[in-house]
């Protein structure tokens, strides 16, 4: 979950425990609350507690708010259960104190980490966290809630790329007055028209707000950038964003045009909803996967033909691997996989360098050609060591479940290329050294 952070939080004592639950450490902190990481021995999970800051120095007003996001937010304890939204377990009140209990997501960073220029997602990430997104909100409209604060920093990107919307605190719920918070609207930036000009808001005012998120996903810039709030909420109401295209060129046209649909000034004029969203975003992305496969296909296939892993493989066996994987890019420093983590994937370095790291110490280190995590082909093992991006990598990364499915002949490469892998390491391992 996410709060807004102050710049000078002040010290507070950590409490032993919150409700029947034992405070583990304390993990965010902001102007409306801390967040405290537990464990819920009875389901268990790790959990978040957010304590919501009722002490405001006297501030009746601050207080009454304070009051009512926790109100909201409480009022929507087991309501919205979708893989893509936060979900919030438990609500209570002790001592004064008023706290929710969230899912605790383990290394989880919101989106404002890749709003910046020089670290910009891969546009199909963009295009699938933005369709996820969509749906999510279509759920949480279906069921009567509007979010009214969909930002970068209430989204969060889990560690295997997965997308969870946090922060219901200034929701509006149908048939609730507990969420009319008067005075708090939303982050400006990202504020559709008729939210700046305090009209009746829809489900399409989220929308608007998704699409906000997506251009800066796109671009690195805001839509609408200001010297003041009274000119940043002018242009919103009045002015056109600079087009996708003038920051990145290589962003296709179809992709602007779902954005510029999105944040119609007219919200009739917008998707009528998160699915109808999802869905453009679906037929624009396989679109433009169709026009770039072939060539893109091809170029693939030439590489792997002459990387030394494949040398044994026919023609035929490639084109099998390839279907059967997907091509990744890392920047330099970027974690590919972490030791002792458990998954199904194992990874041919197609170009750069990675490094070997164990127990944080660096052991060696892999280029062009070179296999890892072929320990995957094991059930249940774990990594054994972690490989880093020494310079910016891309790999082909292969489902050991997608490669059940391919012919026993590329199987067979497969197994006799991990095998002389594995007996080199071993060998290069007993060389004396020093």
């Amino acid at each position: 979950m996410s709060i807004p952070v102050s710049k000078k939080p002040q010290p507070r004592p950590i409490p032993e425990k919150i409700g029947k639950y034992v405070v583990i450490a304390e993990v965010g902190r902001g102007s409306t609350g801390t967040v405290y990481l537990s464990h819920d021995a009875y389901y268990g999970r790790d959990v978040a507690i957010k304590v919501y800051n009722m002490d405001t120095g006297g501030d009746a007003e601050r207080a009454r708010i304070a009051r009512k996001m926790f109100l909201s937010e409480a009022h929507l304890v087991g309501m919205l259960q979708h893989p893509n939204i936060l979900p919030i377990y438990d609500a209570g009140e002790e001592n004064g104190h008023c706290y929710i209990v969230t899912e605790h997501v383990h290394g989880a960073r919101t989106l404002a980490a890749y709003c910046r220029p020089d670290n910009l997602l891969r546009v199909d990430d963009v295009v699938e966290i933005i369709y996820k997104c969509a749906k999510a909100l279509h759920y949480a409209h279906s069921r009567g809630v509007i979010h009214r604060d969909i930002k970068p920093s209430n989204i969060m990107l889990t560690q295997d790329s997965d997308v969870r919307i946090i922060d219901f605190g200034i929701a509006l719920v149908a048939d609730s007055e507990i969420s009319r918070i008067e005075g708090i609207a939303g982050s400006p930036s990202y504020m559709s028209p008729e939210q700046v000009q305090s009209a009746e808001l829809t489900n399409r005012s989220d929308l608007y707000s998704l699409g906000a998120v997506m251009y800066e996903l796109l671009t690195g810039h805001r839509p609408f950038r200001a010297g003041n709030l009274q000119k940043l909420l002018h242009q919103i109401v009045y002015a056109t964003p600079q087009p996708i295209h003038t920051f990145r060129k290589d962003i296709p046209e179809e992709l602007e045009n779902v954005v510029a649909v999105a944040m119609q000034k007219d919200p009739a004029k917008r998707y009528k909803s998160g699915l109808d969203f999802a869905a453009e975003l679906t037929r624009v992305h396989q679109k433009l996967r169709e026009r770039n496969s072939r060539l893109d296909r091809q170029e693939q296939f030439g590489v792997l033909r002459r990387l030394k892993f494949f040398h044994e493989f026919s023609h035929a066996e490639i084109w099998e691997v390839l279907r059967a994987s997907q091509w990744q890019h890392y920047a330099e420093g970027e974690e590919i996989v972490k030791e002792g983590e458990m998954d199904d994937r194992f990874y041919v370095i197609v170009s750069g360098s990675c490094t070997v790291e164990r127990h944080g110490q660096r052991v060696g280190q892999l280029d062009v050609g070179d296999c890892f995590g072929e320990a995957s082909y094991v059930p249940g093992a774990k990594r054994t060591a972690t490989i880093r991006a020494q310079s910016p990598v891309t790999v082909l990364k292969v489902s050991s479940t997608l490669l059940e499915q391919v012919s026993t002949s590329c199987q067979l490469r497969f197994n006799r290329v991990f095998l002389r892998t594995l007996i080199s390491r071993l060998q290069k391992a007993e060389l004396p050294t020093g």
